[in-house]
């Protein structure tokens, strides 16, 4: 039997959202990744937001990778330290058909990364 607006196959993503390196950081830049893997069918759009709000510039999004029917994709903010310093509760959301989801890492808690 079908579910209701997908088929058996749909599969919403995995989302993992990974903090800056404190080695990047003292690089005088931080770079946040949002991978999503597992997922179909293709078609996942994740928007970064920065204590709220939406954030563009420094966003590089991949391409959709399929590997055995379920597709994978990764998205990474890059920001200048003064930036990252400036924000606090930064969050990946992901879109995927009707299905949204949201990961979210505090700056204040992120161990050693005070800089």
């Amino acid at each position: 039997s079908e579910f209701a607006g997908g088929s058996a196959d749909d599969a919403k993503p995995s989302v993992s959202l990974l903090q800056p390196s404190s080695m990047q950081l003292s690089g005088g830049s931080a770079t946040l990744a949002c991978l999503l893997t597992g997922y179909s069918p293709q078609g996942a759009e994740v928007i970064w937001e920065v204590d709220g709000t939406e954030v563009i510039e420094g966003v590089l999004t991949s391409s959709e990778e399929e590997k055995s029917g379920r597709y994978s994709s990764s998205s990474t903010l890059t920001l200048s330290h003064e930036s990252w310093m400036n924000g606090d509760l930064y969050s990946c959301k992901v879109n995927h058909h009707e299905h949204t989801q949201s990961q979210s890492l505090r700056r204040s808690q992120c161990a050693g990364l005070e800089g």
